[in-house]
């Protein structure tokens, strides 16, 4: 039987899917949040970047008044916003009010970089020449020291980061007080990380994995191997690959407008030895002709250590 939760480093039991609410488009993200939470999601995950956590606190209170839960029953998830790195807690209060809450589940650094706090737009500042407008003195491990604060003003429940590379992870701990609860990460056959996945198993830290169906109508859905084990399993491919996540020990986040695809994407499998051995054949064999695919990689011109991405520019603390 696949876990319908996992236990992370700060005693929290966070749940193995979770209803995503990136790219969802204006005036659809309550009804979906509310139907979520009516078929069965426990997790919502949300951020500020998205520019849409007003109508996720909208769908959660929906969800609440008409009884289909509990605050209480829920795991709230948001992210603090690169143009606030500086300035933590405030990115926290914004994102609180508008989702309507007292306080989050987690709370995560979306990226570890800094934009302009004063530049020409509040989420994607850019120069004249189009460019993003970046702090390039920007210090990841100074902004974690922010998010380990938050957790005395009872805003936050536990802290964590989002799309860490191995080596932004080992100059994080050095200076950790509070060692992240999560590290939310691109994540599917053709991007295993198999390398950030193991230290932070090793670290007790829990990966949560996004987009991980890879891009709408990309090659993933399609993949030989993925539909092998779908008709072993008598399942779609969709399946398989959120199954796939909870069956390595990690949290998925689902995402659909559609009610169908969302009560769907809530039927996790359980994938035997042998099927997670044809996924992790397909992601070997794409590691050795070097052809893994990463479908979320905003231009900040970062050099963040991901082997399949070495250009960039260095940052304090980075790589």
């Amino acid at each position: 039987m696949a876990p319908s939760t996992f236990k992370l480093n700060n005693g929290l039991d966070m749940p193995a899917v979770g209803f995503g609410t990136w790219q969802a488009a204006p005036g659809e993200v309550a009804a979906a949040v509310t139907y979520a939470l009516k078929v069965g999601y426990k997790l919502i995950d949300a951020a500020y970047c998205y520019g849409n956590e007003d109508e996720v606190g909208q769908g959660i209170k929906a969800a609440i008044d008409a009884g289909y839960v509990k605050r209480s029953d829920i795991f709230v998830v948001t992210k603090l916003w690169n143009t606030y790195s500086t300035r933590a807690e405030v990115g926290l209060d914004k994102s609180l009010k508008a989702l309507q809450l007292d306080y989050v589940d987690q709370f995560l650094v979306h990226w570890p970089v800094g934009m302009n706090p004063n530049g020409n737009d509040d989420r994607f500042p850019k120069l004249p020449d189009g460019s993003r407008d970046m702090l390039w003195d920007h210090d990841h491990t100074a902004t974690w020291k922010q998010m380990e604060d938050l957790l005395q003003t009872g805003k936050a429940k536990s802290i964590g980061v989002c799309n860490y590379s191995l080596p932004y992870l080992e100059q994080l701990l050095k200076t950790a007080k509070v060692v992240p609860a999560v590290n939310q990460i691109e994540n599917h056959p053709a991007l295993p990380q198999q390398e950030v996945v193991d230290f932070c198993k090793q670290k007790g830290i829990h990966i949560v994995a996004y987009s991980p169906l890879g891009s709408t109508g990309g090659p993933l859905m399609t993949a030989e191997p993925v539909v092998k084990v779908a008709e072993r399993k008598g399942v779609s491919a969709g399946t398989v690959l959120l199954s796939y996540h909870v069956a390595r020990g990690t949290t998925v986040l689902a995402k659909s407008v559609t009610e169908s695809r969302i009560k769907s994407n809530l039927e996790i499998v359980d994938l035997d030895t042998e099927d997670l051995k044809i996924l992790t054949d397909y992601s070997d064999g794409l590691a050795k002709e070097g052809k893994f695919q990463r479908f979320v990689y905003p231009p900040f011109g970062i050099k963040f250590g991901f082997p399949d991405k070495p250009e960039g520019r260095s940052m304090p603390n980075g790589v």
